[in-house]
């Protein structure tokens, strides 16, 4: 099912093209959501955008290298390649996991940037952290619209997908509504 496409989503999937090595991935997905948990939680109770930017750049970092970790393991005894004959060493393992985990690290740039603003007093710490949280429901509505986008889809779709993706954004804006 494909649609004509507008200039705008041509603009769109020239800017995805450009971001998917480290944004456009299931890891970005997923850090985008982890992000958006740690800012709501470490928010909710007034911390300041530094105590909330430390927050989320240490247990990003955490699980980041554990989801390396466990992709470099995992690749490294992949069944199905040793079954064809491949050996995976674990440098190899290691490099692939790391490329597809930097999604992961990715997806807190912008959080962070917006929390370093408020941490450096460019804009309040109340402010930083609101802006940080509603970023990742922003990124989280981008990566749903481009992948309809990407599939052809109508863009009735395309608005779905991304009102569906961006639910797991809004849903941590709404639980530090109702902590706060």
């Amino acid at each position: 099912m494909t649609t004509n496409r507008s200039a705008a989503d041509d603009g769109i999937l020239r800017v995805h093209r450009a971001l998917r090595p480290g944004f456009g991935t299931e890891a970005a997905v997923y850090g985008t959501i982890l992000v958006s948990g740690l800012v709501a939680v470490s928010s909710a109770h007034g911390e300041t955008s530094f105590a909330v930017l430390i927050s989320v750049a240490v247990t990003v970092l955490v699980f980041w290298g554990a989801h390396v970790y466990a992709g470099t393991v995992a690749r490294v005894s992949d069944r199905d390649e040793r079954a064809r004959g491949e050996r995976v060493g674990v440098r190899a393992a290691f490099v692939a996991s790391v490329k597809h985990s930097l999604g992961m690290l990715t997806s807190a740039a912008v959080p962070a940037i917006i929390l370093l603003a408020g941490t450096t007093r460019v804009i309040p710490d109340g402010l930083a952290n609101d802006l940080a949280l509603w970023s990742g429901v922003v990124i989280l509505a981008f990566l749903g619209y481009v992948a309809f986008l990407r599939r052809g889809s109508p863009q009735v779709v395309r608005l779905l997908g991304a009102l569906a993706t961006a639910s797991f954004g809004i849903a941590f804006v709404v639980l530090k509504a109702l902590v706060h």
